[in-house]
């Protein structure tokens, strides 16, 4: 998929006018894991719905498979069925009266039969770990991690090249978002999905993603790999977000002496560049008080 040059205003020739994209250009790339990030109206939702065509640019292009979506007879329905957007609230996209039937939904009006509809949707639910007792529940019934997997299903069921997952773990438990987290990654690594995901929480997005996209004011702001981006951790304070902790635990460490590589993002790669500059012979300027 390609973004070239896009832009969006809303309520353009009101008093109310704003511009929420501003000429982004950007190539996702088949298989890609990427974290989209930006504080709170900097973007990134407004982004991720113009990536399955449920808002329409102002100006410029997006281009699936080769083909612009904003040509006259371009088809809509079959974008949608290959870019899967999850919302942030399950919610929002479950409405049938149980389980099974919810995630058949997007099969059925891809047209195909009543026996590949079910085949789909039972293997979606396979995949997100909806065991078969739940299938004539309610989902509304259901926890909100729950709800989440079903969700994820449904878009699955559509066989999606991409999938945009918006913010999947908001108001879960640590357990829950564990969870969820796990099984977007396991999806990624056996179905060969290309993922965006998005979220506030920058350990999230460190310990799973191959990219990061932030956003600031409708801008990207940063495109690159975790390290690089986090690299900049003083630059996305000034924009209202942060690095992960072990980002500053580490700096903290190189400031008084000790010689830690600062390029670290996950607890695990904190734990291992301390250990290894502490197997150099050298320690923090004790001085200096705690970390």
């Amino acid at each position: 998929m390609k973004i070239e040059h896009l832009n969006y205003i809303y309520a353009e020739n009101t008093a109310y006018q704003m511009q929420a994209l501003k000429d982004i250009n950007l190539t996702i790339e088949d298989g890609e894991f990427i974290g989209l990030i930006g504080h709170t109206g900097s973007g990134k939702s407004t982004l991720t719905q113009h990536l399955n065509g449920l808002l329409r640019a102002t100006d410029g292009r997006i281009l699936f498979n080769g083909e612009n979506i904003y040509e006259k007879d371009y088809d809509m329905r079959k974008l949608r069925a290959k870019v899967g957007l999850v919302f942030q609230y399950p919610e929002h996209q479950l409405f049938e009266v149980d389980v099974l039937s919810d995630v058949c939904f997007g099969p059925k009006n891809q047209g195909l039969s009543g026996e590949e509809t079910a085949a789909r949707a039972k293997e979606a639910l396979r995949l997100t770990g909806i065991s078969e007792d739940l299938y004539h529940w309610s989902p509304f019934d259901l926890s909100g991690g729950q709800k989440r997997r079903v969700a994820i299903a449904g878009v699955l069921a559509m066989e999606p090249e991409i999938l945009i997952l918006d913010e999947p773990t908001a108001g879960l438990d640590p357990r829950g978002r564990d969870e969820i987290l796990g099984l977007i990654a396991k999806l990624h690594e056996e179905k060969h999905i290309t993922v965006i995901l998005v979220s506030h929480s920058m350990e999230d997005v460190a310990r799973y993603v191959e990219r990061i996209i932030v956003m600031n004011r409708g801008e990207v702001l940063f495109d690159d790999a975790p390290k690089a981006v986090f690299a900049h951790y003083q630059k996305l304070e000034q924009v209202g977000l942060a690095a992960p902790q072990v980002t500053y635990v580490v700096n903290r460490l190189k400031e008084r002496g000790l010689p830690v590589r600062t390029d670290v993002t996950t607890v695990e790669e904190a734990r291992d560049a301390i250990l290894e500059a502490l197997r150099q012979g050298k320690s923090p300027d004790k001085a200096g008080g705690s970390v």
